[in-house]
């Protein structure tokens, strides 16, 4: 006979057992979310999420993504988010530490970022051809993390005071704003 078990079919302790690995996990998470800290080498010590939103063919986010990882090196998790799974290919081979596609992995992910970055689209319901759904926008918009935009016109939206610079300047400046973020 196997061990004896609980009206729920748990072995005895194993409730205990399971809160306790919940609250380390809390506890884990916790650690994660210390200050951003730059090293000797100008790689981030600290885990710093951020979350790149792209749709499409996934072309600006993977410009982001590529020169994220030149700029912050390996210690920034970067998480590609993609409105369809050809933009999430895209931004994983330009060098994402993980990738999720759809409504929900944007909901859900943005919501835990220290930032998100992407065109000015991803905070604009049905942006993007229609890819970026109207609570995709408004999870973007409220999320408590630092919000870095590209002003693009694509979406027939014009920011006033805004300069047009060519796509690898505004990345730049992207950047430069991230790491003075990151650095204090």
């Amino acid at each position: 006979m196997g061990a004896k078990r609980g009206p729920e079919g748990l072995q005895p302790g194993a409730c205990e057992a399971g809160v306790a690995a919940t609250r380390w996990r809390a506890e884990a998470r916790l650690e994660v979310l210390t200050p951003f800290v730059l090293g000797e080498w100008g790689n981030l010590e600290a885990g710093v999420r951020i979350c790149v939103v792209d749709g499409q063919g996934g072309g600006i986010g993977s410009a982001i993504v590529k020169r994220l990882r030149e700029s912050l090196g390996n210690g920034a998790e970067i998480i590609a988010l993609g409105t369809n799974a050809i933009a999430t290919a895209a931004m994983l081979k330009a060098g994402a530490n993980k990738g999720a596609t759809g409504e929900n992995a944007v909901v859900r992910t943005v919501a835990r970022a220290d930032a998100v970055v992407g065109s000015i689209g991803i905070i604009m319901a049905h942006a993007m051809m229609g890819e970026l759904t109207p609570a995709m926008a408004e999870a973007v918009a409220a999320c408590p993390a630092l919000k870095i935009l590209i002003p693009m016109t694509q979406e027939r939206v014009q920011v006033v005071g805004v300069s047009t610079q060519p796509l690898p300047h505004m990345i730049e400046e992207m950047v430069a704003i991230l790491r003075k973020e990151v650095t204090g």
